[in-house]
């Protein structure tokens, strides 16, 4: 066989594409073609914060209707999505209510109960992910406390992508990269946690047993009658992104950089110490065995919304308007829950400003300094909590995702965090995803093996840290009075 023809399903929560890779084992040559594109965003419907989730499955089926018109022979079909959302089925594998987005409002003060009720250590301890107010374990006891009329008619729970695989084949499937995001599965059994479980009133019937990435699901049939397989991927788009990003050895740390930043390194063994727990470090799963220990970070969300408000629509104009600007005039906590989905961002970023005795951002530049300036500020802080988590400093910083293409951004972070960072590939998810399928299809080894394929056919960029720009100075003044203040408590 002279090529193998893979088909990525790649869904964020602002767009999601429908991506061909074709790839030639002779020459290890890997390349992607953007078949079909769309939107994603939330949408407001009986007083929550939904998806369209039909929508999406049309947008998708459109896509790979596209691909089988072209007479394209797909070896085989993968889809990854964000975390933690879910859709509800009854026993005949219809939808139960709505896909209720993580940004609504439902979970607001569940965290708390929980911790309060079964204690911070040992939900960490249990599952090992960070605390985060939309985690799956909140969204479900929400959904049990205040829709109990649609309990009743509950018979299977799917994760997003689980969803779209069973909408493709018919087949039911919980894939463990993204079961772990739920704060709901076990670290130590890779399964379900039954006290976590019953804590949300769930029914442990709703879930079948996760299962690692590499299986396939099931087949979808094309309109030309061809049965192509659905294969698991690691579903979850930054465990995705992860499999993509060419780490250059083992002490490189990564950041999938998208509506969310993730930052993190890849570990054999999760880290669940008291250290983890205090800086609220996540052990989500990952292929081929690894976790993957990172923080989430707010992320271009931020932007974003501001973008829209504002009605900016000429990016790259706004960043270089942005780049002439001094630094750090304006600093804020992305990682703020006041940003998780208020009413106006740009109100918000500026009442945060105002609240903390700052001058207040008032233009479309000054609002992107103040988000550029503190994410670069909170990657430094994130990154020096990994650090000193694993006892050693990191050698190299992977960007990969859309977000790595500002190179604003990239070379602030650079500066902040005082190390080399290396941005690309753009595709991180879609080619992690096919990274799977292709082995799934024994056409690669592992994922080593894959990072090399993507090294070799996909262009990286370096950016030196500056220890002189102004945020590199602001960062270290930070850095000294939190330890000063450490070592006088």
């Amino acid at each position: 066989m002279t090529s193998r023809h893979c088909v990525a399903v790649d869904l964020g929560a602002s767009s999601g594409r429908v991506m061909l890779a074709s790839y030639v084992p002779a020459q290890r040559a890997l390349s992607l073609r953007e078949i079909h594109r769309f939107g994603n965003c939330l949408q407001k419907q009986d007083g929550v914060e939904t998806w369209d989730i039909d929508s999406l499955e049309a947008e998708i089926r459109t896509g790979l209707n596209k691909v089988c018109d072209e007479g394209i022979l797909i070896d085989s079909i993968g889809i990854d999505t964000w975390g933690v959302d879910f859709v509800l089925l009854d026993a005949s594998g219809d939808r139960v209510g709505l896909p209720v987005a993580y940004r609504d409002s439902r979970t607001d003060g569940v965290m708390a109960r929980a911790i309060e009720q079964l204690g911070k250590a040992d939900i960490y301890g249990r599952s090992g992910i960070q605390f985060l107010p939309f985690n799956t374990l909140y969204q479900l006891r929400a959904l049990v406390e205040q829709q109990p009329e649609l309990v009743a008619n509950v018979a299977h729970v799917l994760l997003i992508p689980d969803y779209f695989s069973y909408r493709l084949t018919g087949k039911m499937n919980w894939e463990y990269t993204n079961a772990t995001t739920t704060q709901l599965v076990n670290i130590n059994s890779d399964n379900w946690d039954e006290n976590l479980l019953n804590w949300t009133g769930a029914s442990a019937n709703w879930f079948g047993t996760p299962t690692h990435p590499g299986n396939v699901i099931g087949h979808w049939i094309c309109p030309q009658k061809n049965e192509i397989p659905v294969v698991a991927v690691a579903s979850h788009d930054t465990a995705s992104a992860v499999i993509a990003s060419p780490l250059a050895d083992k002490d490189a740390a990564y950041l999938s950089s998208g509506t969310w930043s993730l930052m993190g390194f890849e570990s054999k063994t999760p880290y669940t110490c008291e250290k983890s727990l205090a800086a609220n470090i996540t052990n989500e799963g990952g292929a081929e065995g690894r976790y993957r220990v990172l923080k989430n970070i707010m992320g271009l969300w931020l932007l974003q919304r501001v973008l829209k408000e504002q009605n900016i629509t000429d990016l790259a104009r706004l960043i270089a308007d942005t780049e002439k600007l001094p630094a750090c005039r304006f600093v804020i906590n992305p990682n703020d829950d006041r940003f998780i989905n208020p009413h106006n961002m740009s109100a918000e970023i500026q009442t945060a400003c105002r609240e903390s005795a700052q001058p207040v951002p008032q233009t479309p530049a000054e609002l992107a300094r103040c988000i550029f300036d503190s994410l670069a500020l909170l990657y430094a802080d994130v990154l020096n909590e990994l650090a000193t988590l694993r006892g050693k400093p990191f050698s190299q910083l992977h960007i990969v995702g859309g977000g790595c293409q500002n190179q604003l951004l990239n070379q602030l972070c650079a500066d902040a965090c005082g190390i080399t960072v290396v941005a690309g590939p753009v595709e991180a998810s879609t080619l992690g995803n096919i990274g799977i399928q292709l082995m799934t299809l024994d056409e690669l080894s592992s994922v080593d093996d894959f990072r090399a394929v993507v090294t070799h056919n996909y262009p990286l960029t370096t950016f030196t840290p500056n220890p002189c720009h102004e945020i590199a100075r602001y960062q270290a003044q930070f850095l000294q009075k939190r330890l000063t203040k450490e070592l006088c408590a």
